[in-house]
Order: structure tokens, then sequence, then C-alpha cells
């Protein structure tokens, strides 16, 4: 039985890891470039111009500690709700720890967010999924937890 475990674990874990890809430089580029935008509109206190980053579709998904929300409007209203004001939304800094191409026009990221905000910091860590289409990276999958 503990065999047929390993093996099945196995090749679940094996393909992802053979397969994993790195991003060109230019791929790699062209999501921070996305990321920096979003750093900038959302110092900006612009969340529209932040949710620029994300496909603009019903089949968005974003995940928090409330479970699986799909869409970008209902991505960018419970920004909207969840950070009303400058004051709630503080300055974002992203850190990314690891990119990796999933296929040709897929890549995975992972990395940690940091808010400076005057009525209490927050952080936590971030996986998304990122689709080129058209020509543009865009987030597709979100999955935001914070710390503590």
């Amino acid at each position: 039985m503990n065999r047929i475990i390993v093996f099945f674990l196995l090749g679940i874990a094996l393909p992802g890891a053979l397969f994993a890809q790195q991003l060109s430089r230019a791929e790699r580029e062209a999501i921070m470039e996305v990321f920096a935008m979003q750093e900038k509109a959302w110092n900006e206190g612009d969340i529209d111009a932040f949710m620029e980053g994300y496909l603009k579709s019903d089949e968005l998904v974003f995940v928090g500690a409330s479970g699986p929300k799909y869409g970008w409007q209902t991505t960018k209203d419970n920004y909207h709700a969840r950070y009303p004001d400058r004051t709630a939304m503080g300055k974002l800094k992203f850190d990314i720890l690891r990119m990796n191409k999933i296929d040709k026009k897929t890549a995975f990221v992972i990395g940690k967010f940091y808010l400076t905000r005057t009525i209490g910091d927050l952080s936590g860590y971030f996986t998304l999924v990122w689709k080129k289409i058209g020509g543009k990276w865009v987030i597709i999958s979100d999955h935001t937890s914070s710390e503590g």
C-alpha cells in the first residue's frame, strides 16, 4: 500500500518538476512590468487601474480567506469593499519569490505582498497563474492569504 502511495505521489509531482521551464528574459520582464504597473496604480489609490493586470472575464478566480470568488467584476468590487480609501490601501510592495513557465502561454508565480499602512500593516503570500492572451500577460487565478 505504501508503495502505491509513493508511486501515486511521484506520478503527480514528477511531471511538474520535469516540465517546469524557466521563463525567457522577455517573458519575465513583461510579467514584472505588470507587477510594477499594479504597485504604481495601488499606491496612487487606483484600484481600477490595478485590476488591468487581471483577465477581464468571468473565468478569473480569486481565492482568499472566504473561499473562491469568480469574475473580474466581483474581484474588483471586493477590492473596493475591502480597501475603500487610501488609508485602507496603504503602500503596496511585491516581492517575487519564484516564477516558472508551465507551458508556452502559462506561468506560475509565487510571491509576497506588503501593505504599509497607518492603520496597521498587512502582509502575506500569493500564488498566481498567468496567461499570455493577445500578446499580453494577465492573471487568470490569484490565491492570496494574509499572515497573522
